[in-house]
């Protein structure tokens, strides 16, 4: 099994998840999605309340983060979740 979801079957394919990765960082809201869930896994409205960020823009850059690999949704009772994947971790070592 392969260690990271940003290497693919092919040179075009890493190109394509490298591109989606470094679309979902690149932005210092997302960066400030990805701070928020350093905390742990957290609902959308959590995130709301501890980045500002309203729920309508909330679910567009967590779909970005989402297709770029930083985040995961998890349903648990009856409430969607999302956490940091190993990927999404790099927050740590880029600008707020």
């Amino acid at each position: 099994s392969k260690d990271s979801k940003t290497i693919g079957r092919s040179l075009e394919e890493t190109r394509e998840y490298h591109t989606r990765y470094l679309r979902a960082i690149n932005s210092p809201l997302r960066r400030k999605i990805l701070w928020a869930l350093r905390e742990g896994d957290a609902t959308i409205e959590a995130l709301s309340s501890k980045t500002g960020i309203d729920v309508g823009s909330l679910e567009w850059h967590l779909k970005i983060l989402e297709h770029g690999f930083c985040v995961e949704r998890e349903e648990k009772d009856g409430k969607t979740f999302y956490k940091l994947t190993k990927e999404g971790k790099v927050v740590e070592y880029v600008e707020r």
